[in-house]
C-alpha cells in the first residue's frame, strides 16, 4: 500500500506532466502545479527540490519505460550483427507504443516529451537529452556499424530525421488519439513508418 508521501510524489509528477506538456517549462508556474496536485511548494522542495528537480524527475519517469525497451532490445541485436531494419524496428516501436498503446496516459505522456524535446530554452532541451542520450546515441553507433559503406556523417543526418518523424508521427498520433483503439491499427502504422526510414536509409545513405 502506497504511504502518503509517495501519494503525494505521484500527484506532483502527474500533474507536472500534465501542465507542462500543455505550458511548457516557462509557461507553467510551480504554484500552478501545486495547486493541481493539492499540495504546496514545501512538498516540491521535499521531494524534488525544485521546480527543474520536478522536471527532470518526470521526464526520467515518462522516459524509462521508452529507454528501458530500447536497452534490452539493442543488448539482444547487439550480441549478433544486427541490420539497419532490426535497428529502426527496435527504436520506433517503443516510441510509437508510448502512444498508441497506453490510451490517455501515453497521449499526456507523449506530449509532455514532445513540449520538452523542443522547448525553445537550450537549458530544458539539454535537461531532456541527458535522459534520452545515452540509448540514443547507442543507436546511432550501432546504425553506423550496420551501415559502414556510408559516411558517419550521413548516418548521423539520417538519423536525426528519424526522430524528428517519429516525433511528428507520435504529435499526429495524439490530435486522433480517442480514436485510436476504433480506427487506427497501430502495428501497421509502425510497419508503414518503419519501411519508410529502411528505404530512406538505404537510398538516400547507397546514393
Amino acid at each position: 500500500m502506497e504511504t502518503p508521501v509517495e501519494t503525494t510524489r505521484e500527484r506532483l509528477l502527474n500533474v507536472a506532466e500534465q501542465r507542462f506538456g500543455e505550458g511548457g517549462y516557462e509557461g507553467t508556474s510551480l504554484r500552478a502545479i501545486t495547486v493541481a496536485a493539492a499540495a504546496n511548494i514545501a512538498a516540491v522542495n521535499y521531494h524534488f527540490g525544485s521546480k527543474e528537480a520536478l522536471l527532470r524527475a518526470a521526464v526520467a519517469r515518462a522516459m524509462a519505460p521508452v529507454n528501458t525497451e530500447r536497452r534490452r532490445r539493442l543488448d539482444q541485436l547487439e550480441a549478433g550483427s544486427p541490420t539497419p531494419e532490426q535497428l529502426i524496428r527496435a527504436f520506433i516501436e517503443p516510441g510509437l507504443d508510448l502512444v498508441l498503446r497506453r490510451g490517455e496516459r501515453g497521449a499526456v505522456v507523449a506530449r509532455f516529451i514532445g513540449r520538452i524535446a523542443f522547448d525553445p530554452s537550450q537549458r530544458i532541451r539539454d535537461l531532456y537529452a541527458a535522459e534520452s542520450d545515452p540509448i540514443e546515441s547507442r543507436y546511432l553507433s550501432a546504425l553506423q556499424a550496420a551501415l559502414p559503406q556510408a559516411a558517419p556523417e550521413s548516418v548521423a543526418f539520417g538519423y536525426v530525421n528519424m526522430l524528428g518523424l517519429l516525433a511528428l508521427h507520435q504529435s499526429q498520433a495524439l490530435s486522433r488519439t480517442p480514436g485510436v483503439a476504433e480506427d487506427e491499427d497501430p502495428s501497421k502504422l509502425a510497419e508503414n513508418l518503419i519501411a519508410f526510414l529502411v528505404a530512406a536509409f538505404d537510398k538516400g545513405l547507397r546514393s
